[in-house]
């Protein structure tokens, strides 16, 4: 049985989804999703910002991470890659510049994330 990020059971984040919103992430459109993940980062969910991957092979081990995840396990997505709905470090580094980042449709394109996204937030799979 596979587990998030809470230790409960993928089928139960699912149904929990499922009773608060009336779908799950798989199948939830673009402005619920939007919705799920401000919810779970304003309600205190902790993301892993650091350590930031230098490397392609950090960045990849990360991806591998992502890879692996269910597409109803929104929150184990963004905790392991430090979603923030906020510019993060000294830089203000944020989605509008990110590589990934689709202007016109809100969205994160890195097909591991795969998840709308708003211009003034960040995750540590930023890149230019």
């Amino acid at each position: 049985m596979s587990l998030d990020v809470d230790g409960r059971s993928v089928a139960q984040e699912a149904a929990d989804y499922e009773d608060r919103y009336g779908v799950t992430p798989a199948r939830a459109d673009h402005a619920t999703l939007l919705r799920m993940i401000e919810d779970l980062l304003n309600e205190g969910l902790q993301t892993l910002v650091e350590p930031f991957p230098e490397t392609d092979r950090e960045f990849a081990a990360i991806l591998d991470e992502l890879r692996a995840l269910s597409p109803d396990q929104l929150r184990a997505k963004l905790v392991i890659s430090g979603w923030l709905l906020r510019p993060y470090g000294e830089d203000q580094m944020r989605c509008q510049e990110c590589m990934y980042f689709l202007v016109h449709r809100r969205w994160c394109d890195l097909p591991e994330l795969n998840l709308p996204a708003e211009p003034e937030w960040w995750c540590r799979l930023w890149r230019i």
